[in-house]
């Protein structure tokens, strides 16, 4: 019979425990926060203000954002769309781009990676990147939303190149040898074998993408095409100027539900970020570490 082993306190691992849990109930609790807000009663938040326990409780600011054809649906549409394809766009370009750096083969090879790495440290700046969008007819269109943002990150470009540059070389001289060119030893063999980069990178772009709401206000005129995080910015704005209008003008009036709708907006905006992310988190610390200290 095997004997059970007693428990033993052990005081560096408790300090860590600590440490971990308060960091992760300070995460946890804006988040919940926000949460409840979100349902709270107007009245009550201006009467009680935040509070983890509301006096009243109302979904008003999600029936004003789900009413039909309420710009918030519609540009939570456009953001899915723009950060979908955009996210799957850029991934592929960038593993194509890793693949061509990694291969030893490639003449000048490293004359490339320069010139990748010097957008890195160097930025072009406002003016030219918007006559250059303009030049290229990207103005008032979903592409506005797509094609700035789709030149990859040369950050996720060297992660991803480190990464394949671990792999052996002798995956590719075997298929060279077997007939399989640079296309097919990309998509069949590389890519996969890197699932976990891709997958941290996939999570970059995916980010990039929803959070993004530089572009909207450069490029779009055309509130159709305004994503959700656009609208956001502007739901803030706005509410800030109509309490500033009632406050010198003494007004009283009932107002929309102000801070439970931008809470509520907020909700919508962070949902699909905390429910791809755990489907992607065991590829992220193996895709991260690995592709950044190998090659």
């Amino acid at each position: 019979m095997r004997q059970k082993k007693k428990w033993k306190f052990n005081l560096p691992n408790f300090i860590i425990g600590t440490v971990i849990l308060l960091f992760t109930i300070a995460c946890v609790l804006p988040l919940l926060l926000t949460v409840i807000i979100s349902f709270t009663d107007e009245t009550a938040i201006m009467r009680d203000g935040y509070r983890f326990f509301p006096a009243q409780w109302s979904v008003e600011a999600y029936r004003l954002i789900f009413t039909t054809g309420s710009s918030v649906v519609r540009g939570y549409m456009i953001s899915t769309f723009v950060t979908v394809v955009g996210s799957i766009t850029a991934v592929l370009i960038t593993a194509m781009a890793a693949y061509t750096l990694s291969n030893k083969n490639v003449v000048y090879r490293g004359a490339l990676g320069l010139f990748f790495f010097i957008p890195l440290v160097f930025a072009p700046g406002i003016v030219p990147w918007f006559l250059i969008n303009t030049a290229l007819g990207l103005r008032d269109n979903i592409l506005a939303l797509i094609i700035p943002s789709l030149l990859f990150n040369a950050f996720n470009l060297f992660l991803v190149r480190n990464y394949m540059s671990s792999l052996p070389d002798s995956l590719r001289e075997s298929a060279k040898i077997d007939g399989a060119n640079d296309a097919v030893i990309a998509f069949r063999i590389y890519f996969p074998l890197c699932v976990p980069v891709l997958a941290t990178i996939l999570l970059f772009y995916g980010l990039g993408y929803w959070n993004d709401w530089w572009n909207a206000i450069m490029l779009v005129d055309d509130p159709n095409l305004y994503p959700i995080q656009f609208l956001l910015l502007q739901l803030r704005s706005r509410i800030t100027m109509i309490r500033e209008l009632q406050f010198l003008g003494g007004a009283v009036q009932a107002t929309p539900p102000a801070e439970s709708l931008t809470m509520a907006t907020a909700v919508i905006t962070i949902g699909p970020i905390v429910a791809l992310y755990p489907f992607l988190q065991r590829y992220y610390v193996k895709g991260l570490v690995v592709g950044s200290v190998k090659g």
